[in-house]
């Protein structure tokens, strides 16, 4: 996934840090898509996802002065975003819910047997992330989703880059065991 230009980031910071607040629009355009998908992934529904990519924006704003130039604004939006996801979490542990429908990411080709198919891989791929320690759970998906280097997770979650190789190479062994059936088919 190509992030977008860091350096137009930084100077809608700034800008944003010297009042122009205009250029909060900015950033909302650029990463508004890439944010709410990663927050799905971690909160698996689309009002959560939606409520938690606003609230993050709120936080970006209300906290513009703790930016630092010279600094990934991916990295601290998605650090941003991670503790969201870390409270909702949190939060909805103390107080589950149920959801009526699921979504299932569409098919290329929609015959029926396709449409099953492609369903009940997703949702053992979801199922399968969801079972992850949530530090594995998260890792995977700040690199696998949302294509981040592993010294940009390291920043986010607050760890080592090494520390995030070993989180990846622990979970896809854990995936591998959880999906074997998937990847032999």
């Amino acid at each position: 996934m190509s992030s977008p230009d860091e350096t137009s980031d930084e100077a809608a910071m700034l800008a944003l840090q010297h009042g122009e607040e205009v250029a909060l629009n900015t950033l909302m355009r650029r990463w508004e898509v890439p944010l709410r998908s990663f927050l799905y992934r971690s909160t698996h529904n689309e009002q959560d996802a939606l409520d938690l990519a606003q609230e993050t924006f709120v936080r970006i704003f209300r906290h513009r002065a703790r930016y630092r130039a010279g600094a990934r604004f991916s990295t601290w939006m998605f650090q941003i975003a991670l503790n969201l996801a870390r409270d909702h979490a949190r939060y909805r542990g103390r107080r589950p819910t149920t959801t009526l429908t699921e979504v299932v990411e569409p098919s290329t080709q929609r015959t029926p047997a396709r449409e099953t198919t492609d369903a009940e891989t997703a949702a053992a791929v979801r199922d399968a992330i969801n079972a992850l320690p949530e530090e594995l759970r998260e890792t995977v998906l700040l690199s696998t989703y949302q294509g981040l280097s592993h010294a940009e997770i390291a920043e986010i979650v607050d760890a080592t880059p090494k520390a995030v190789e070993t989180r990846l190479y622990r979970a896809r062994e854990k995936l591998r065991g959880i999906l074997g059936r998937y990847l032999r088919d």
